[in-house]
Parts: C-alpha cells; structure tokens; sequence
C-alpha cells in the first residue's frame, strides 16, 4: 500500500510551522464513549478495529440532533454508503472541540474529528497523529463579534476599551485579531477575556464582558432570542477560518477506502444539506436542549443555507490556510507558522 499522499500546492515546498486550537475540554467530554460504543470500538493496534469477520470500525465522535452525519445515523444511510466498503461507525462520545479530539486521535481513541483551520494550528504543532482531508469554505454570515442586541457598539473600532470574550487560540480569539487588524485597531487596546465557548454565554448575558467573538454553534441562540446581533460577520472580518475533517493517520495509511468513501458521503450530502437545511436539523428530536426551534431555527436555516460544502482541499485553499499560520505567528498566538502542507491528504489521489 502507497503512503499517504500529502497535498501541496504547485510550486515547492518549504518548511512552514504551527496551527491554534479552540479553548478545551477534556478527552472524556469529547471522546469517552459510551460502553456500547466502546465494545464496540475494541482493539484497533493503531489501524483502527476489526469486527469478527474483518470489518473496519471507524470511531467518530456522536453528531447529536443535526447536520449530516445525524441524518446519516438515523436513516442509515452512513451505514449503507460505509458497508460498501467494509466499514462501519462506532460513536464514540459526543462532538466538541477539535483540541481534545486531536489528543484523542493521538492516543488511537478516535479515527474522525471536524474543526476549524484556527482550532488545528497549535494542535499540529504538538506532534500531531492526525492529518486534514477536507476543506469547507468559511462561513461568511454565521460567525463574527456578537454584541448584545441594544449595545452602543456599532463598530469593531468601537471595541476599544472593551472587554471581548473570546476561546484561546481559536476561533474567537481569531476573528476578533483579524477583526482588530482589518479595523486599524491595535490588539492591545482590547481586553480578550478567554473562555471556554459553553461557559460564555452566562457571562456575555450578564454583561460581565462587552462583546462575543463567536461562530455559529453558540450565535444562533443569541441571535434567535433577540438577545444579540453581529456587529461585524464573517464576510465583514474577512475570515479565513475554513472547517476541517481530520483522520488519524494510521487509519488513512491502513483504510484509504473508507476515508475516501466517508469524504463522498460528506461531500454528496452537504450540498444536499445546503439546499435543504430544515430537514437537517432537529434530527431526532425538535424538543429539548439540542432541537433548534422558533426564530433561532429561522437563523440556523439561513447560516446553513449561505455555508460552503465539504471538499477536497485546493491549492487556493491552502494559501488561504497559510494566511492563518502566518497571521497566527504574527500575532504571537503560536511561536512559530505551522508546516500546513505536511499535515494535508489530497483526498483524490488517496489510495
């Protein structure tokens, strides 16, 4: 079997350095399994497990109630398109954020996790078991610097003096960097609060700090209860902060097949989920915690509809990652700028 084939961009590679990782939770929160899934799981030997009659077991974290890996989990078509290839899932914890799944995919806990370019970078600067093999454009309307709905700030160069909070190393701290620069603002003139992005909205609600630095996951319920608008978007920042599937390394060198065979699933029904949004979400429930309903399904139909696909990734798509790196290093986020390129499968020439 060929060694991976990493993806670079036509002209020759030179060496490159680290990438930023969203604030984390533990390894349990995103990755411990239920022990269904972990019987599941059972022995990988680093190339992910084997059932009785040599099926491949492809751990990913839990999608919960939307998106395309929730549909495909309870209509069975991920299954379907996966046993074509002598696969199945094991589901393994819930979804969460991309530093603690990173470990997990280090320590040979988990084969498949989705985070943002800004999430991966200081994630790859730490001896990385893992590798990129898709790429979705970033989100122009979804994310941004959130204000409480009847704010006086009307600008990001109205942020000065503000308290903004914001995840370490991750995709807030890089929207409101990028937003600063974009604006003329020097980054010390705004005070970054760093927390854990499910521990912000209690704080941002009491007015604890002055501005969001957020994405879609947590804006929504803001956004929908009339609680809060964008003060500048993605297409205002001028971000760059693609999402990103990750595969563990030993699984992609041992099991090309099925990373190619997920890649097309996630593909083919993503762009099915951009025509459709409503049926992707409240999956399997449209009550309780995780259902999206109201205006906020209004907001998260809308965001969903203006989203990207998941795709191979370009070489006008690793520029743009190189863009991060060096703006990360730039703003002394990471030491260093990542070697992005070392850390890329060209998911049409895997095998």
């Amino acid at each position: 079997m060929r060694p991976l084939a990493p993806l670079t961009p036509p002209v020759t590679r030179t060496p490159r350095v680290a990438l930023a990782v969203l604030a984390a939770f533990s390894v349990l929160t995103a990755c411990g399994g239920s022990p269904a899934a972990d019987s599941a799981v059972g022995q990988s030997n680093g190339n992910g497990a084997k059932g009785a009659k040599g099926t491949v077991t492809i751990r990913i974290p839990d999608p919960g109630n939307a998106g395309v890996l929730a549909k495909g989990k309870k209509d069975g078509s991920l299954d379907k398109a996966l046993a074509a290839v002598g696969a199945k899932v094991a589901w393994t914890g819930s979804a969460g954020p991309f530093a603690p799944a990173a470990q997990a995919m280090n320590a040979d806990q988990l084969d498949i996790a989705t985070g943002s370019i800004t999430s991966g970078i200081t994630s790859l600067s730490q001896s990385p078991g893992f590798a990129f093999f898709t790429a979705t454009a970033p989100d122009p309307v979804g994310e941004g610097i959130l204000v409480r709905a009847h704010s006086d700030i009307d600008s990001v160069e109205d942020l000065v003096g503000r308290k903004v909070a914001v995840n370490k190393g991750g995709t807030g701290e890089y929207l409101l960097l990028k937003a600063l620069a974009k604006a003329g603002v020097p980054a010390d003139k705004v005070e970054r609060v760093y927390l854990r992005p499910d521990q912000t909205a209690a704080v941002f609600n009491a007015g604890q700090v002055d501005a969001w630095a957020v994405w879609s996951t947590y804006a929504v319920a803001e956004i929908g209860a009339d609680k809060a608008r964008f003060v500048a978007d993605g297409t205002a920042i001028g971000s760059d902060n693609y999402s990103l599937n990750a595969v563990r390394s030993g699984f992609a060198k041992e099991h090309p097949e099925v990373v190619k065979a997920l890649y097309a699933y996630l593909h083919d029904n993503s762009a099915k989920e951009k025509k459709d949004p409503a049926a992707y979400l409240n999956v399997f429930t449209d009550a309780g915690p995780t259902a999206v309903n109201g205006k906020a399904r209004e907001v998260q139909i809308s965001f969903s509809g203006k989203g990207g696909t998941v795709d191979p990734i370009r070489p006008a798509d690793i520029k743009r990652f190189e863009t991060v790196a060096q703006f990360y290093a730039d703003q002394k986020v990471t030491p260093n700028k990542v070697d992005i390129a070392a850390h890329l499968i060209d998911i049409e020439k895997l095998s």
